[in-house]
């Protein structure tokens, strides 16, 4: 049998029109680090990659055969008119034929066939255009409903809900984003993920267990994104469901829904995700899955952001495409860990404490981690101000920069675009010394009023250490501070030390450790913090 073509041959030979049976008018192509597709209407044909990864093998031609088949299989439950069979692709004198005659040729790859749906209804347009609601989504639940219930847990599915199941799949997908530690994610983000699945599993354990026993582990869908819910008046199509790797597929209930409800955040619309979540929980009388809503969107993101490092990586992707999946990959990331310190809400982390103690570095590690704006009361002032952020100010700006007045404005002005985030879901980290008792407590009045969780994270340090960063940073440029060594006494006789009874969400970190092991703790206090 002669050997299987390349990819980058398989894509070149079926760029004409001759190499299908119907006379294309138009052949596009896309491709996943899995699968290179051909979209050519009213058909499309799926070619599974010569690839063999930690969770999947497409090594040889009998293996991708097989895998079709059982794509066709499996989705044809939840979109049994898309799926039309698998078909050969076949070396004959004129080059590769997409499902010739027998006969023609020896056959050299396989591809699954399916019909042409087109891109205007899938959910993920249909939402970017502002044309789907409730109805839609309503729509969604019904179709989802009848598919678990028509489909009720079997012992060997259930067996992926046992606890040493669940925690070998989330300790492969940590294995594999360790490539991604340094470039897509930091290392403190990394290991605070890891805590966060850690502590999950050991304070839910109970709830884990009753929920196989009750028969909430199915053989689902398992990659239940919006790009993959079609809609059309008469139908609602999900489609290119997991057929590899059927520990990915065999999973509880919640982490199906999870994905879809993590896409929608993604996506900005978080008042549909809520509907989606409660209309399943309702539809399926599983009044405890929005409890695992945050951990498992927190999987479903880093599963993402691994697949998408791994398309980064793909020489057989063009270069901006591989810019465009680093991109991706890092706000996958990033929204993983949000779930894992704010749940399904937006948070006001207020990184405080004396000039010196590395609150401006933690601020902007922890902002980073989370992709949210890191908002310093430094930068503010002087813009609001007019005055160049990397210049120090000179006495008579300084005076100027620091009246009570200009101090109220900058502080006020935390408050309000904090409050302004948290109303679009969004979270927000603050940088500020927050020095004055009566500043965090109208901070906190604020807040508190428009019921906005926060978290006050107050960075210290020994006094001769301080002196030491203040001297240090005298003799640079380029920081929006004005604090300088010689300020040390005025800057500390101002400062209000919070006390134990100021606030319960009121934490000390010591930055005595690298910055790293600082961050890393911040992001464990906050993770402790969302229970």
């Amino acid at each position: 049998m002669p050997s299987s073509p390349s990819i980058a041959e398989l894509k070149e030979a079926l760029s004409t029109p001759d190499a299908y049976p119907h006379d294309p008018e138009e052949i596009t192509f896309t491709q996943t680090h899995i699968s290179l597709i051909a979209l050519v209407p009213p058909r499309v044909y799926k070619i599974k990659k010569p690839v063999s990864l930690a969770y999947l093998d497409f090594s040889t031609l009998e293996r991708r055969r097989h895998f079709c088949e059982e794509e066709v299989r499996l989705n044809r439950r939840l979109a049994p008119d898309t799926y039309e069979g698998v078909v050969p692709i076949v070396a004959t004198e004129d080059g590769l034929r997409v499902d010739a005659d027998s006969g023609a040729g020896p056959v050299v790859e396989v591809a699954v066939r399916m019909k042409y749906l087109h891109p205007d209804q899938f959910l993920e347009a249909r939402l970017a255009r502002g044309q789907a609601g409730t109805a839609d989504i309503d729509r969604v639940v019904r179709t989802l409903c009848d598919f678990y219930e028509s489909r009720p847990s079997r012992p060997e599915v259930a067996e992926a809900g046992r606890l040493p199941a669940l925690r070998a799949v989330t300790e492969g997908n940590f294995a594999e984003a360790e490539a991604h530690v340094g470039t897509l994610l930091s290392r403190p983000a990394h290991e605070a993920l890891q805590f966060y699945a850690d502590r999950f599993y050991d304070q839910h354990a109970g709830l884990l267990q009753r929920r196989r026993a009750e028969g909430f582990i199915v053989e689902g869908h398992g990659d239940l994104r919006l790009e993959h819910v079609h809609l059309t008046d008469e139908r609602v199509a999900i489609f290119d469901c997991i057929e590899f790797n059927d520990e990915f597929r065999h999973l509880d209930v919640a982490n199906d829904v999870a994905f879809l409800a993590m896409d929608l955040d993604r996506k900005g619309h978080p008042d549909l995700s809520r509907r989606f979540v409660a209309r399943m929980a309702d539809g399926l009388d599983d009044p405890t899955l929005p409890t695992l809503m945050p951990f498992y969107k927190s999987q479903r993101a880093q599963v993402r952001g691994k697949v998408h490092g791994l398309r980064a990586a793909d020489d057989e992707v063009s270069p901006g495409e591989r810019a465009r999946s680093r991109a991706t990959a890092r706000h996958y990331y990033q929204l993983a860990l949000r779930y894992a310190v704010a749940g399904d809400a937006p948070l006001v982390v207020v990184v405080m404490g004396r000039p010196g103690t590395g609150k401006s570095t933690q601020a902007e590690a922890v902002a980073r981690s989370l992709g949210w704006p890191h908002l310093a009361s430094d930068r503010i002032r002087k813009t609001l101000a007019g005055v160049p952020l990397h210049d120090r100010a000179d006495a008579n700006t300084r005076e100027r920069l620091y009246t009570d007045a200009t101090t109220e404005v900058t502080y006020a002005t935390l408050r309000t675009r904090a409050v302004e985030r948290a109303r679009r879901q969004q979270g927000t980290v603050l940088d500020a010394t927050y020095s004055r008792r009566a500043q965090r407590e109208r901070l906190r009045s604020t807040l508190r009023a428009a019921d906005v969780p926060y978290v006050f994270v107050e960075v210290t340090a020994r006094d001769d250490i301080l002196k030491k960063r203040l001297r240090e940073r005298s003799a640079e440029a380029a920081t929006a501070s004005d604090a300088r060594a010689t300020d040390f006494e005025m800057l500390s006789e101002r400062y209000e030390a919070p006390d134990a009874l100021e606030d319960s969400r009121h934490v000390h970190i010591d930055t005595d450790g690298t910055p790293a092991q600082t961050t890393l703790e911040i992001l464990e206090t906050l993770i402790r913090l969302s229970d």
